[in-house]
């Protein structure tokens, strides 16, 4: 079978697994002794209080920018909050460009924008950045940013580059533990294979929820959503997929245990290699009203395809830890983002067994964003991995709507704000409540939003969960909201900056989907763009306008 042929090709080996670099300069506490969890029970070691951070004071925020820097940020935030100058900003930058020249384009760039979101175009040149944000406190995610006409071949270049330049400035000192490369997986193969895939999960998911309505278990949550055996395998013989005995052979008490019933994850089961079953899959056509095979429609091409796509992986996994630092996997378009998601999954089957190396990203805007954390969660603890997560808002909505709108499927995204900010909070307390009970579990919540920030750090303390056990990462990007990162980093927390890098034509690309997907980020910025008034006005007030980071 095609699945399980692909499948097979991730699921041999355990990789060493060594610390990771590109982080910020205070960080991981010696081991406790055995059976003692740093910040856990009675025999926790004295440490010091949970830190407080001060997002007001503006002194201390941008203590490691030059004024310059603080006018370069205020310019270029406001110019990015205008409406006009977002709807034509490429063709606004063909025309400068056509204008001015490629060499005098690449200095204007390098100013504003590029400058600004941009830490340089090579490995060589971003290094006097990371190391200067890692003297405050502050850690590097590095993310190679050309995303036009890019080979496969050429991505995975560009990614063990990135790996293989961190364990350099490693080995000559120049970086500590902890550090993360994100990585695309439309980068590494064909998306057109990806999105197959992926319409494959969601026929077979669509199919588990089918039949819960006619067990009148529909509107559960997804970890709530139990099929009862015996109801689903008079079913399954009524559709008439396989005979009984071969149906009762796939629900016995050894797969899936003596409760009589399964849950999505059971039912997910059936779909991958460890099962015999895959040639029976099918699901009803809701138009035709006809069964149709799940897994018949990849071509000998699509398959191998999909099989480099996984050895692309798997290279750079094994890369990652022998160099030293974690792959976080970017989160992407819904129509992706499924076969994204159980590749990842792959991927920490045989990476974190012993810490987190591989990290999937949940986007808060979407619906099912709370049943997709909650079942990798429980996935992770039956099958003895290291759940490792980043939690962002989300970043496709137009072309989410746009989609589906045009295919005339449901709108995929929250419809509020305010109901992907509940999503956002309701997503990271769970994770927050089961790093409490797992101390190999991480999270890095990526946002931009302060209100997230303050919110995060008071349910750890609420949670006892201390920033000198590295569970709770933060994230922002490169050139926005220094206010947040560089406090916590300060006051000692675990925090990043996405740096993405890449010569200046070729992430032009990067830079615009940033603009629009950031849009009402840009908008919301107004705080950020007082707190970078005040701090120019005081410098300029008390005469320490050349003020230079120590």
């Amino acid at each position: 079978m095609a699945l399980k042929r692909i499948l097979s090709v991730v699921r041999s080996g355990t990789p060493r697994l060594s610390p990771l670099s590109t982080a910020p300069a205070t960080r991981e506490q010696p081991a406790a002794s055995p059976g003692v969890v740093p910040g856990r029970g009675a025999a926790e070691p004295v440490r010091p209080p949970v830190p407080t951070v001060d997002f007001d004071n503006v002194q201390e925020a941008y203590r490691s920018r030059r004024s310059w820097e603080l006018a370069r940020n205020l310019l270029v935030l406001r110019l990015c909050a205008s409406p006009v100058l977002l709807a034509h900003h490429e063709q606004l930058l063909r025309l400068t460009s056509r204008l001015l020249g490629q060499r005098l384009f690449n200095k204007l760039m390098k100013m504003t924008f590029y400058g600004q979101f941009v830490a340089g175009e090579d490995q060589e040149s971003i290094r006097p950045l990371i190391q200067h944000n890692r003297a405050f406190g502050v850690g590097s995610i590095l993310d190679y940013g050309v995303e036009e006409d890019l080979s496969t071949e050429e991505a995975e270049r560009q990614e063990m580059e990135s790996c293989t330049s961190v364990a350099e400035r490693k080995d000559r000192g120049g970086a500590s533990d902890d550090g993360f490369i994100a990585i695309k997986l439309t980068a590494l193969g064909r998306p057109q294979v990806l999105l197959q895939f992926s319409d494959v999960l969601t026929k077979w998911r669509r199919f588990f929820h089918q039949m819960a309505a006619e067990q009148g278990k529909a509107g559960l949550a997804a970890m709530d959503t139990r099929l009862e055996v015996a109801a689903l395998q008079e079913s399954v013989a009524k559709m008439g997929i396989a005979s009984k005995k071969e149906i009762e052979s796939w629900f016995t008490a050894e797969t899936l245990g003596v409760s009589g019933t399964l849950d999505l994850l059971d039912w997910s089961s059936l779909i991958d290699s460890r099962t015999e079953l895959s040639k029976h899959l099918v699901v009803p056509n809701m138009q035709t009203g006809q069964l149709e095979p799940l897994l018949s429609g990849f071509t000998e091409e699509e398959e191998q395809q999909m099989t480099r796509m996984l050895q692309r992986m798997d290279v750079l996994a094994k890369k990652a830890s022998e160099v030293g630092v974690r792959l976080m996997v970017d989160a992407e378009q819904t129509y992706f983002q499924p076969a994204i998601s159980r590749l990842t999954l792959e991927m920490q089957r045989k990476f974190n067994m012993e810490k987190p190396l591989v990290f999937n990203t949940y986007q808060c805007y979407l619906r099912d964003a709370y049943d997709s954390v909650t079942l990798d969660v429980e996935l992770a603890r039956r099958e003895g991995w290291c759940f490792g997560a980043k939690l962002v808002r989300g970043a496709y909505m137009a072309q989410e709507r746009a989609r589906a709108a045009e295919i005339g499927y449901e709108d995929p995204i929250n419809p509020t704000y305010e109901a992907t900010n509940a999503m956002y909070h309701r997503c990271l307390s769970y994770v927050l409540e089961e790093l409490k009970h797992n101390a190999k579990a991480k999270v890095m919540v990526a946002s931009h939003n302060e209100d997230t920030v303050r919110f995060t750090l008071r349910r750890m303390e609420e949670l006892g969960l201390h920033p000198a056990d590295c569970q709770v990462y933060f994230g922002q990007l490169l050139g926005m909201c220094d206010q947040i990162s560089f406090p916590l980093g300060q006051a000692g927390f675990p925090v990043y900056k996405y740096m993405p890098y890449g010569p200046v034509m070729e992430v032009l690309p990067y830079l615009s989907r940033r603009a629009l997907e950031n849009s009402s980020v840009m908008k919301g910025a107004q705080r950020e763009r007082q707190l970078l008034w005040q701090e120019l006005k005081r410098r300029l007030r008390t005469g320490s306008l050349f003020h230079y980071p120590a």
